[in-house]
């Protein structure tokens, strides 16, 4: 018992609130690095790829559309997950997946962003 009194009053309540104090420095600085993990990489990266995602869901037959691999062509048809690009003068064909494009050359005017001038 008299060691259980003693260690009891050798306890400083001031050391047991440095233990907390201690804590927190941890946990704020890694909380601090999650937010702005969130802001610089995540975020953007969600943005881009929902960007992407309503351009290739939006393609037209005739847009001039580039592939990832960099070939440029029009597109001749539009299925399910692929589409028919014509490149060339030569009108070379090629199936390749929606998935595939990388970018749509071709600006449509779309009903909602025209503006009326008087």
């Amino acid at each position: 018992m008299e060691i259980l009194r003693l260690l009891q009053s050798s306890v400083d309540p001031n050391q047991q609130a440095g233990g907390w104090s201690s804590i927190l420095m941890t946990v704020i600085p890694l909380a601090l690095m999650i937010v702005i993990f969130y802001f610089l990489l995540i975020r953007p990266e969600k943005k881009r790829a929902k960007k992407e995602k309503a351009m290739r869901e939006n393609l037209q037959v005739a847009d001039e559309v580039v592939t990832i691999g960099g070939i440029i062509g029009r597109v001749l048809s539009i299925q399910d997950e692929t589409i028919v690009v014509e490149t060339g003068s030569d009108r070379n064909r090629i199936r390749v997946l929606k998935s595939a494009i990388a970018e749509n050359r071709t600006t449509h005017d779309d009903v909602e962003t025209v503006t009326i001038k008087k």
